[in-house]
């Protein structure tokens, strides 16, 4: 017969809270809608069969005493499903275990921007509750064991009888002697005063991937906080904030760079060297262009989180008009305007493409 605490990950002694938590997050994994693969389906039918009985304190009861469990009046159903992924129903009876999950725990690290294209490893430094060395996590000193309660005699609750216009009410109660526990420790441990668990200071490797931006989150399963009674800990999730690059602006895997030239290199055309994430890297910037226009430099971006390749660097060209002549550059630039028969005043209206000048507005802050 299999082992239906084997299958769920959980020790004999948990409660049904641990039971349903620990059926919740393998059916998330395990569900046929988000794996169906074939094995992955027959350990999910595994797994709930295990938590049918578990679930079941008459179940679980029998299947403890060496029988199979699979006793009921109807069965599994979409309400304990229900039940298990988001809770529902009354509390639960009989002692609670020392032993329980720790907290997931949550850190921000800062990455520049050549850190979230390419990806890095980082040494970051957590406190956080850890097993407690001197005891293993019991709580008791000197190889002890915790004694039952003599108020409650190990049932973790006291019951007192009142009278009212009902006639007697019985009501439970936690023991407040060893706070539901159902015993005591009469020799705590001196490091961890009985909890199992003492504040460290630990430096862990994050390995960062590329293509990160902020917002996203690492998960490193089990680095988070042990839980009371040398619980197993929680996960600790690092979360990225990117900081803001000098130059070039990010925009998912894009990235965008203002390029300023010459009124005479716009008419002229030019070539010029700009820094990129990978070094210097040449533009060719074509005779008679436009303020606004954009040249764009393919696999010069940030690296795709998930599949290979790389977005564009997008250069956007801004063509600077001189605000200050002396009297020689002015006579030359009107000597210009007359051989190209341009005469003062003339303009024209033009229409400029809405969505591009909002975006690119948008993307440098004017």
């Amino acid at each position: 017969m299999a082992d239906h605490y084997s299958i769920l990950g959980v020790e004999r002694d948990v409660d049904q809270d641990e039971i349903k938590r620990a059926y919740r997050k393998l059916a998330r994994e395990l569900h046929p809608d988000v794996n169906p693969d074939p094995k992955v389906q027959d350990r999910f039918k595994e797994i709930t069969a295990a938590y049918e009985v578990l679930s079941d304190p008459q179940k679980r009861q029998n299947y403890d005493m060496g029988g199979s469990g699979n006793f009921s009046q109807g069965g599994f159903g979409f309400g304990d499903i229900m039940d298990a992924f988001f809770g529902g129903g009354g509390g639960n009876r009989g002692p609670r275990p020392r032993m329980r999950a720790g907290q997931d725990a949550l850190i921000r690290i800062e990455v520049d921007l050549n850190e979230a294209c390419f990806g890095t490893e980082r040494e970051i430094s957590v406190e956080s509750a850890v097993r407690c060395t001197k005891c293993d996590g019991s709580g008791c000193a000197n190889s002890s064991k915790p004694k039952m309660c003599e108020i409650c005699k190990g049932r973790g609750e006291t019951q007192q009888v009142t009278r009212s216009f009902l006639g007697q009410v019985m009501t439970s109660r936690p023991c407040a002697n060893c706070q539901g526990f159902g015993s005591v420790i009469a020799d705590p441990c001196r490091e961890c005063a009985g909890d199992g668990r003492v504040r460290s200071r630990q430096t862990i490797s994050v390995k960062i991937p590329a293509g990160v931006e902020t917002g996203n989150r690492i998960q490193l399963s089990g680095r988070g906080e042990v839980g009371p009674g040398g619980g197993p800990a929680g996960d600790l999730y690092v979360e990225i904030v990117q900081s803001p690059h000098e130059f070039l602006v990010r925009d998912g895997d894009t990235l965008h760079l203002a390029l300023g030239i010459t009124m005479a290199a716009a008419a002229l055309g030019t070539t010029i060297t700009v820094d990129t994430l990978d070094g210097p890297v040449p533009v060719i910037v074509k005779a008679g262009v436009q303020s606004g226009a954009t040249i764009p430099i393919k696999q010069k971006g940030v690296t795709h989180l998930r599949g290979g390749g790389r977005g564009d660097l997008i250069v956007h060209i801004e063509v600077h008009t001189p605000t200050k002549l002396n009297r020689e550059q002015e006579t030359l630039l009107k000597k210009f305007a007359q051989l190209r028969n341009e005469k003062d005043g003339e303009s024209v209206v033009e229409r400029h493409d809405g969505g591009f000048f909002n975006k690119f507005r948008d993307a440098f802050g004017r």
